[in-house]
Order: structure tokens, then sequence, then C-alpha cells
């Protein structure tokens, strides 16, 4: 079925409206996508599915366009999306421009009451779970498994023995939830003896999983002694031994 020129205006229009009415509100957060970005996207994602709707062949389902568009929105998305240090930006305002490319298909479709609630729905999350998500990042955390606890381990082993010692401790170590932050040796006064000194860490505190971690060294032939304490020092300091 062909559509008659003032529908076709009609629904592009809507589709127009809403695009708008979500830009607006991403143009007052002075986001990268704004009031025309997300007009456009909208525009766009209704013109294509449109032009499935003036072709009478079965060929050219409006679903299958929708399908398309769908897909080739997350080039655009992907496009605002920036790393900035260990922070990922625009996200939020990439699943927008999704959105908005929905609302606009939706429109196109004749759906105009679904793709009003649609676009209401996208600018009250914008809006109103800004504050919620702010107040979750705020809200204090379990003490007791976010702290990171720093530990010190120390073998005594012969010095032939040395880089052994160090295998053993990694492969104890390996998925114990311990991160190994450094590992050095230092010869000892007495003869061919060396000490193998090592700084963990691990979120929250668990002496008994380093316990049974590094019990296996003391039973090397090679190792004379063995000791683990926790650290008491600053993290942010180089440590001292």
């Amino acid at each position: 079925m062909v559509l008659p020129p003032e529908e076709f205006a009609l629904r592009l229009l809507v589709a127009l409206v809403l695009g708008a009415l979500i830009g607006v509100e991403r143009q007052w957060r002075q986001r990268a996508s704004g009031l025309r970005t997300n007009a456009l996207v909208s525009v766009g994602a209704a013109l294509f599915v449109l032009l499935s709707v003036a072709f009478i062949d079965e060929e050219a389902s409006p679903t299958r366009v929708a399908a398309q568009v769908v897909s080739g929105i997350g080039f655009l998305g992907a496009g605002v999306i920036l790393r900035d240090g260990v922070n990922v930006r625009g996200i939020n305002t990439a699943a927008t421009i999704w959105c908005a490319a929905a609302v606009g298909s939706l429109a196109a479709a004749g759906m105009w009451e679904v793709a009003t609630m649609g676009a209401v729905a996208v600018v009250a999350i914008n809006l109103l779970l800004r504050p919620v998500a702010r107040a979750i990042e705020r809200a204090p955390v379990d003490e007791d498994t976010e702290v990171v606890t720093r530990y010190r381990f120390r073998a005594v082993s012969r010095e032939d023995q040395e880089g052994h010692v160090r295998v053993l401790l990694v492969q104890a170590l390996s998925g114990s939830g311990f991160v190994l932050r450094t590992v050095e040796s230092e010869d000892l006064p007495a003869a061919g003896k060396v000490e193998v000194r090592a700084e963990l860490t691990t979120t929250g505190r668990d002496d008994a999983r380093l316990e049974s971690a590094v019990n296996r060294l003391s039973l090397e032939p090679g190792v004379s002694a063995v000791r683990w304490e926790v650290s008491t020092e600053d993290p942010a300091e180089e440590p001292t031994w």
C-alpha cells in the first residue's frame, strides 16, 4: 500500500517532533548529541521505514528495514563513546541515540501512541533516574568486602632454589583472589642463602586463604623459612622492607 503524501508527511513530522523532544533534554545537559542529532536520527530512521512502506513489493518489509536501522545505528552510537583514562564516557548518549531511532521507526510505522510513550520514557529516564543513579554511587559500600588489604611475604631458601621458589609462589597464588604486586630477592649474609620477598593485595581480608596458598612453600626442601604479615603502610607509598 502506497501512503498518500499527507500521511507520509504526518508520520515524518511525528518522528521529527518526538526526536526533538528527546534531543531537548540532551541539549539542556550539554551533551555531545543534542537537539539536532536526536531529531536527525529519529527522522532518518523514519525515512528508511517509510521507504519500505512506499513499495508494494513484499521484499521491502518495514520490519526488515527496521532491523537494519537497529544494527546500523550502532556505528553512529559508537562514535560518541569516548575513553577518558580508566573511564568510559558517552554510553548514555549512545543509548539515547539508539532509542531516538526506535521512536522514529515506530512513528513511521504509524504507531504514534507507542512512539510518544517511548519518547516520554526516554526523557523520563534521563531526567528522573539521574539523581537516583548519583545517590546510589554516593552510598557507602561494605568496608569488609571493598577495602584492599596488603600483605608481605618472605621466604628464605637456598640460592640455587630462588627461581623455583618464585615459580611456586606464583602457582600458589594463582586463582586464590590475591594479586601479586612485587617480587624481589636479596642475598643474605649466610652463605648460599637468599630471601624472596613479595607484596600481595586482595579485596577484603582473608588470612586463612593466604596461609593455605603459601603453605606448600614451607614443605619445599630448599626453603628454610616462610613468613607473611599484613602491611600497615600507606598504599600510596613505596614498600620498605
